[in-house]
């Protein structure tokens, strides 16, 4: 749910497990590279070879590769931020961005499979283990008390948790990004509870009859029977129903009485689930909710078809988004509501707030090339501090921003050309402040997500065992969550659900395993 909301705007290339290494020397054989690589490509024996490359020349700019799976890279005569760093570091930063996650993926295979490796280079956590397993990856450990000191230091200050996700085997093999805050939680068109006389609900009985009179007393006063009082995209659309009954979004892991739980092994999760059938039976529920794809829901709710939305601020508040509702109805007013009250607690949904954005990896091929190594140490210290993190998030000072009574202030080339400069942002940035300068109208909305709370999962943990499809477990256990809430499967079903998962999908090793690695990063004992 939350973390659905997050992969949309920072981890599309994460979707799915790579490729093995064996297709990648097919795609090799086949040019996938062509025009991607550096000569190395060709020699096998460049900058990013196997075997370390020739250093460059005194004085000469470093030639540093970085691949990362995005979009929206400008020319280099036009990218600010890269002339920028290229000059205060001496370097070349040549940043290869790939928008499809799956090409990525593959690419980097390639590369790995050639011996043609980027200098640094971002993949998922399971593939960390994987690579370094294999021994294609620089042991960060000995290089982050010292050489990467301040790109350490500043991942750490903001999420202090972030180094235990990257360790494998005891040892660091990534400098991670530092973790995303929370964008989404229920809003509800206060106009609407005006017009009807009813406050934000508070509680799960009211959540309920707020959704009811918003189906059934003529909100939009069209005199039709046009509205609801739920929209959404399948069971994102129910964090704060779950977060009443103390669970976490489905299939997440967290700490409960002591121990690692998983959401579908939550005794809440049935109890959840009645509930939200209860508003499928009462009619309340925009009857195409388990459809809805595209942002369409967004629209409906724009066009005065629903009053509750669960949605990140990105697709509600921004200015441009705020504009369309008003067209359709001035009168139009959405609002963030705190999450309701149940038995469990007071939560929307879960988070995970140590994910790492983005793993960052330096193959291990790169140590024979001192001088370069310590380059890209360099550019990850400099964009980790003070003047590289403001010129990553902000750009040039005079051109993007100008600085007023100690204040940043950004210009309307911040927004025009912008739009990149987070591809830069290897290490991450202070969330709370960046979002308070690029989004100032939207200040109220993104301090109100980041304050709601959430239950703290440990997601980000977990690589699944061998043998276990994630996916295809993922899949089957979607259908029948949205069954048991439909209708369509008796609830009283739930332990046969649980036995199906654990016979035909190994859920239960999945689960076992992920305990052991949470435990294992210190997170539960």
């Amino acid at each position: 749910m939350e973390r659905m909301h997050e992969a949309k705007r920072e981890s599309k290339h994460s979707a799915r497990r790579w490729a093995p290494l064996g297709l990648a020397t097919v795609l090799l054989a086949g040019g996938v590279l062509a025009g991607c690589g550096s000569d190395t490509a060709k020699t096998g024996n460049g900058s990013g070879s196997a075997e370390g490359g020739k250093p460059a020349e005194s004085g000469a700019p470093v030639k540093l590769q970085v691949a990362m799976a995005a979009s929206g890279l400008p020319a280099a005569d036009a990218d600010d931020v890269k002339k920028t760093i290229d000059k205060k570091l001496n370097v070349d930063l040549q940043l290869t961005a790939i928008a499809s996650g799956d090409d990525y993926k593959n690419q980097i295979r390639v590369r790995l499979s050639g011996g043609n490796y980027p200098d640094l280079f971002s993949v998922d956590f399971p593939d960390v283990k994987e690579f370094a397993d294999k021994g294609l990856l620089l042991d960060l450990t000995p290089y982050m008390d010292k050489e990467l000191r301040a790109a350490k230091d500043f991942v750490v200050g903001l999420t202090p948790n972030i180094l235990k996700k990257v360790t494998v085997n005891g040892k660091q093999y990534a400098i991670p990004r530092t973790a995303d805050v929370p964008f989404s939680s229920m809003w509800v068109r206060k106009d609407w509870l005006e017009k009807l006389n009813l406050k934000v609900p508070t509680t799960l009985e009211e959540f309920a009859a707020v959704a009811k009179a918003f189906t059934e007393q003529d909100p939009d006063g069209n005199g039709k029977k046009d509205t609801y009082g739920i929209t959404g995209a399948k069971l994102d659309s129910f964090a704060t129903i779950l977060g009443a009954y103390g669970v976490g979004l489905p299939g997440s892991f967290y700490q409960k009485d002591g121990k690692v739980m998983n959401a579908y092994y939550d005794p809440g999760m049935p109890e959840a689930l009645k509930y939200i059938k209860s508003l499928f039976d009462a009619g309340v529920v925009d009857p195409e909710l388990m459809t809805n794809k595209g942002n369409v829901e967004v629209q409906k709710a724009f066009q005065g078809k629903a009053g509750l939305i669960f949605k990140g601020w990105t697709d509600i508040a921004k200015d441009e988004f705020v504009a369309q509702y008003k067209a359709i109805n001035p009168k139009a007013d959405w609002v963030q509501m705190t999450p309701v009250k149940g038995p469990g607690g007071q939560f929307d949904g879960s988070y995970d707030y140590d994910r790492p954005s983005r793993y960052w990896v330096i193959p291990k091929a790169l140590e024979k090339d001192k001088a370069k190594l310590q380059k890209v140490f360099d550019v990850l210290n400099y964009i980790s501090g003070k003047e590289g993190n403001t010129l990553v998030m902000y750009g040039l000072e005079g051109k993007h921003y100008n600085m007023k009574d100690g204040k940043l202030v950004p210009t309307d080339l911040m927004a025009k050309e912008g739009n990149y400069f987070n591809l830069y942002q290897f290490t991450g940035r202070p969330n709370k402040d960046y979002l308070a300068i690029k989004f100032p109208n939207q200040a109220e909305a993104t301090e109100f997500a980041i304050k709601t709370p959430r239950i703290s999962s440990f997601d980000s943990s977990v690589i699944p065992p061998t043998g276990f499809n994630k996916a295809d477990a993922d899949r089957f256990a979607e259908e029948e969550m949205i069954k048991f809430v439909t209708g369509k499967r008796p609830i009283a079903e739930y332990a046969d659900f649980l036995k199906t998962l654990e016979t035909t999908f190994k859920y239960k090793t999945y689960v076992d395993e992920a305990a052991k690695q949470i435990k294992e990063q210190g997170f539960v004992k």
